[in-house]
């Protein structure tokens, strides 16, 4: 007998929730999912949230 889960619902109830893409808000205490990165050429990625993605408009 498999200890596997037979069901997708149950593969979806036992995996832990993390960063849906990587990366984490750079604003100040927030650390929400990040979608929105922002770097200049052969800079590193800056990423923030909806919320706060105006705040990377200074990285470009």
């Amino acid at each position: 007998m498999s200890d596997e889960p037979t069901r997708p619902s149950e593969a979806l109830q036992t995996r832990e929730r993390g960063p849906a893409i990587g990366h984490v808000c750079e604003h100040a205490g927030c650390g929400k999912d990040a979608g929105w990165g922002f770097a200049r050429p052969r800079q590193p990625s800056r990423w923030f949230c909806f919320e706060h993605r105006g705040e990377g408009e200074r990285f470009l």
